[in-house]
């Protein structure tokens, strides 16, 4: 975004200058104006979600002990834990993983005080969508991003490839996906 005709309009706004903390102030909601606020995951996103998740129409035990149904759904709409034995159709699968998407979206869009690019936020919600948005939330990864550390913040994704105490063969290749799209141009 180019910022300088906003700058202008504020310096005529303040009588012909601008005194540093202005700038800084100018600056911040700039930033908040270009930051994720909104961003949806795109089809690629949505298809690498997919391709992990594999629909199952009968609560299973992640391996980790927590129970899951449809598309990687731990908790139902009304907040419900998925148990042993719950059952969906496909048609519920699917309301459950659109419900999950835009729920992690907004995790993504409200943590991230960055810009991004699409695969950026894709990566993110993918991670976010396996994790959990308090583990995104406290995690390394986004303190990293939002200080600009985009490198940094790559290098984070392969760190979140145990469960239950143990590095995963499934985690590490879906980590490593994820890290691929992330830096992908």
């Amino acid at each position: 975004m180019n910022r300088k005709p906003l700058f202008d309009a504020a310096r005529v706004l303040a009588g012909g200058k601008l005194i540093q903390a202005q700038v800084d102030d100018l600056n911040k909601v700039v930033d908040g104006l270009s930051s994720t606020q909104g961003m949806t995951t795109s089809r690629v996103g949505i298809n690498l979600i997919t391709s992990f998740e594999d629909e199952k129409l009968n609560a299973y035990d992640d391996g980790v002990g927590v129970w899951t149904i449809g598309f990687g759904t731990t908790v139902y709409p009304n907040g419900v834990k998925v148990k042993k034995g719950d059952v969906c159709t496909a048609e519920q699968a699917k309301a459950f993983f659109t419900y999950d998407l835009k729920r992690f979206e907004a995790a993504v869009n409200g943590a991230v005080k960055v810009s991004l690019t699409q695969n950026q936020f894709d990566a993110l919600v993918l991670l976010t969508y396996n994790i959990g948005s308090a583990a995104f939330k406290s995690s390394t990864l986004l303190k990293k991003l939002n200080t600009k550390d985009y490198a940094g913040a790559a290098d984070q994704f392969l760190v979140w490839n145990c469960g239950g105490g143990e590095v995963l063969k499934g985690l590490v290749r879906r980590r490593e996906a994820e890290r691929t799209l992330f830096i992908k141009k």
